[in-house]
């Protein structure tokens, strides 16, 4: 475990003279540091989670019902799908939930994403569910993200099946020129004024 200089200062607040009020606060930011030891641990921060996967939230998003009846949202890393309200989005929903919901899933765990999901490559059975969601024309290799965390060879990989997917026509490359997620959540927020 790393400790943060965050967790550090809170320490130092704690056991030091300060106010009630400044200590109450250290003590939440110590608490929060042990529960996020426990919670890694027993979830997998950058392991595997196993489990059924019991929702599917859209093309890209899952929930997986863990060891312990944990249920732990999924971010699927390395690629984007439509979202929702965009042209393919239900598709893309419709076509992982037939491929995942009820199964037994492995997910590497890459990282946490900033609203606290896993974000990880799923398998099922031997199948990269990340890499065949591109491959179907489903989704976007989001390859901004991925440079960091994404091997070289899974990279050119990605990047294929997207390429041989839009030479197919498959899924949302059936438009001309589809809208990719990242540019569709980027207008939604410009125009609600954010």
């Amino acid at each position: 475990m790393r400790i943060t200089q965050r967790e550090i200062n809170a320490l130092l607040r704690l056991f030091g003279n300060g106010s009630l009020k400044t200590k109450l606060a250290a003590l939440v930011v110590v608490i929060s540091a042990v529960l996020g030891l426990f919670y890694t641990g027993s979830a997998g921060g950058q392991g595997v989670i196993e489990g059924r996967v019991v929702s599917v939230a859209d093309g890209d998003t899952i929930t997986v019902l863990a060891l312990g009846n944990s249920p732990e949202k999924i971010r699927f890393a390395f690629i984007d799908a439509p979202e929702k309200a965009q042209p393919h989005g239900q598709a893309a929903k419709q076509a992982l939930s037939a491929r995942v919901f009820g199964r037994q899933v492995k997910v590497e765990v890459v990282e946490k994403d900033r609203y606290g999901r896993h974000v990880g490559r799923v398998w099922l059975d031997n199948v990269d569910v990340n890499l065949a969601q591109v491959q179907d024309g489903y989704a976007w290799h989001y390859a901004q993200y991925a440079k960091k965390n994404q091997s070289g060879s899974d990279f050119a990989a990605y990047e294929q099946a997207q390429q041989s997917a839009r030479q197919q026509h498959l899924g949302l490359w059936a438009d001309a020129m589809p809208t990719a997620p990242w540019d569709y959540r980027r207008s939604k927020r410009e125009e609600d004024g954010r």
